[in-house]
């Protein structure tokens, strides 16, 4: 097992819109939380996305807040079902997804994301259509934040915790190995347990999120579908200035000057 603790990778601006999706879900969890354990499974199947339900196989009770299916697309993606799960999510947000806004900038930023979470749910949904259970959680649409990070900066290091069963320690491994174990590890358990059987971890959604991250990245990022930079985990080369001559540096001067 392994969690990245932080990453060598500065950036040039603010990252707003990430702290705003992390104060929005932390918000969001403490109302879940405050509202006991039978209010955070009826927000959950209030608001959260409901694959049975979006696709019309199964046309549950909704309360009277009157929330549409299509709606509980964009509202699942800033629930949380417990404190790991909120922390773990935000901390890759945090670590990753700071880098890529500062790529695309604000606006393009959140179109990003939430394409990505939508590429996400699609996935989950077509592979298990007849699920009642909510899909909730930001996983998806920072997975494509994961997929985004691996193509632009596979070179930058990332400080990571290891556990070795009772032994821990850190490493300053590669982004591209990073996030490429990290994904294999998705695909794996995607590919390994049946439609609707990880646990309470859609897998599938981690690798639609990715994929789409992988794609939109090389359309959307400033300046067209370049990859692999270059610029944040390679030094810039630099050169001594030439002198510049004195106006009398022409003149020829004689022994005594």
């Amino acid at each position: 097992m392994f969690f990245p603790l932080k990453d060598e990778n500065p950036t040039d601006g603010p990252p707003i819109v990430t702290l705003s999706v992390i104060a929005i879900c932390s918000l969001v969890f403490f109302w879940e939380v405050f509202s006991g354990q039978q209010g955070m499974a009826r927000i959950a199947y209030q608001y959260g996305l409901i694959p049975s339900n979006f696709l019309g196989l199964d046309q549950l009770g909704r309360s009277s807040s009157g929330v549409s299916p299509t709606i509980t697309l964009f509202t699942s993606m800033f629930l949380h079902g417990g404190w790991m799960h909120l922390i773990g999510n935000m901390w890759f947000m945090w670590i990753f997804g700071n880098n890529i806004e500062d790529e695309l900038g604000h606006v393009r930023f959140i179109l990003f994301y939430l394409v990505c979470g939508l590429a996400a749910a699609f996935l989950q949904m077509a592979l298990n259509p007849e699920s009642t259970i909510p899909m909730i959680g930001a996983s998806g649409a920072i997975s494509g934040v994961l997929g985004a990070y691996l193509l632009l900066y596979p070179r930058t290091k990332i400080l990571t915790l290891i556990f070795l069963g009772f032994f821990i320690t850190t490493a300053r491994i590669a982004a591209g190995w990073f996030l490429g174990i990290w994904f294999g590890l998705q695909a794996f358990y995607a590919f390994a347990s049946a439609p609707g059987d990880g646990g309470g971890v859609a897998f599938w959604a981690h690798v639609g999120g990715f994929i789409a991250g992988l794609g939109l990245i090389m359309v959307m990022r400033r300046g067209g579908p370049r990859i692999f930079s270059r610029e944040r985990f390679m030094p810039k080369r630099t050169f001594p200035k030439p002198e510049k001559k004195r106006r009398d540096d022409n003149i020829h001067r004689g022994p005594w000057g």
